[in-house]
């Protein structure tokens, strides 16, 4: 009986490892995707389009 009760915990702990393996490698995507988000400081981009976003514009007003 007490072999069953081995194999459980390291079971467990073989989960639990794995579960901090995957919240470090969501911590990297998520870090590594917000310095993604930031603009370039690319020589290569157009002056005149630096800190223009995407996406619905407000209205003109005449």
């Amino acid at each position: 009986m007490q072999k069953m009760g081995a194999k459980k915990r390291q079971r467990e702990l073989v989960r639990q490892e794995r579960q901090r393996q995957k919240a470090t490698a969501r911590a990297e995507r998520r870090s590594k995707s917000d310095t993604d988000n930031l603009p370039a400081d690319s020589e290569d981009e157009d002056p005149d389009l630096i800190g223009i976003v995407a996406g619905p514009q407000p209205p003109v007003v005449d």
